[in-house]
């Protein structure tokens, strides 16, 4: 059985999946065709390239301008977990960040209902299972998250058609420049309504902002994370709570090369050989060309891990999830049942 096998095989936990970035590309010259979009190009797979985080967020808002319905949202969903359990993948908590949707006029309960319909499906079909993280986008500003994370609020409350699938809340797009501390008071409405809380930090901005997003915005996870070792009293820390870190080694490489040029580069084996809990995820998969596999193959030989060491890796997917005791113990040993049968791992 070779790697690739191997790793196709291995039961996966995803944390860090923006929705969105699992488009398929041809996907997206559908619903351009469907809704009169008029993209730059006939060749979809070609507006997936860039050259850093800026270029990045360009192709990703375009790509999700392409949802303009429920049974858009509803397709989105279906496939992307339909593609994630074809390497893999048996649970995933995706981001899903609707806000430029929401200011043009879609309506959340539609969004949620739409793609609570849509991960159901694929779920039934798959027995992979996906819970959804709603993810302020920092480029409108603290109000406007706060309308949002209020009308989510309002959904859970009422148990609105698939709130409950909703776990957690988040926050991405630019961290330059943009103070975590700023959303405090959507996160804490978070918090009342009994949401999980991440947030995206760490990547292009400094420690301080990890630090900022645990202490001031009670975040129990923090995707990306890669600047943490500038403050090596808060690793202590973090290695000591055993906070987890959603890391997406190959999406920073392809989407922000100014900040990890390459691959064996990554700070990735530092953070887990410091002992934090670092998982591994593929950030937008479609959109950076990967799979969950891929991202194992690749991370492997990159910094020489065994099999045994990616099965670790994976069981930390699972230590780092927000999945209940219960259901959590059930997915470990199905991973460890797969491990056993791979002749490399022990």
């Amino acid at each position: 059985m070779n790697a690739a096998t191997q790793f196709a095989a291995l039961p996966k936990v995803e944390l860090h999946c923006h929705i969105e970035g699992t488009m398929r590309a041809d996907t997206v010259a559908d619903l351009a065709r469907q809704h009169s979009i008029d993209l730059p190009t006939s060749d979809v797979r070609s507006l997936y390239g860039y050259e850093n985080l800026t270029g990045f967020l360009e192709v990703f808002w375009l790509v999700q301008s392409m949802l303009v319905t429920p049974d858009d949202w509803e397709r989105l969903a279906y496939e992307s977990v339909i593609d994630g359990a074809e390497h893999g993948l048996v649970y995933r908590e995706a981001f899903c960040t609707p806000s430029r949707h929401l200011l043009d006029g879609q309506r959340l309960d539609e969004i949620v209902a739409a793609l609570d319909r849509g991960c159901a499906r694929a779920e039934s079909e798959t027995g992979t299972r996906c819970r959804l993280i709603f993810d302020i986008d920092r480029e409108f500003g603290p109000e406007v998250a706060l309308a949002h994370v209020t009308e989510l609020a309002a959904l859970r409350r009422s148990g609105a058609s698939g709130a409950d699938r909703v776990i957690g809340l988040g926050m991405d797009s630019t961290e330059i420049g943009i103070d975590p501390t700023t959303f405090a008071e959507s996160y804490a409405l978070a918090a009342d309504v009994g949401l999980r809380r991440t947030a995206h930090q760490g990547e292009n901005s400094p420690a301080t902002t990890i630090a900022a997003a645990i202490d001031v915005l009670g975040c129990t996870r923090i995707d990306h994370g890669i600047s943490v070792f500038e403050d090596s009293e808060l690793v202590a820390r973090l290695v000591d709570e055993q906070l987890p870190f959603t890391v997406c080694p190959n999406a920073n490489v392809l989407i922000n090369p100014d900040v990890c040029p390459q691959l064996d580069a990554h700070v990735f084996p530092r953070m887990r050989d410091a002992g934090l809990l670092a998982t591994l995820n593929t950030d937008d998969p479609a959109l950076v060309g990967l799979d969950l596999t891929q991202e194992y193959e690749l991370c492997a030989a990159a910094f020489g891990y065994s099999v045994d060491d990616m099965v670790d890796i994976a069981l930390d997917g699972v230590s780092g999830s927000w999945l209940d005791a219960s259901d959590a113990a059930s997915v470990s040993a199905s991973i460890m049942a797969v491990a056993a049968s791979i002749p490399s791992a022990t």
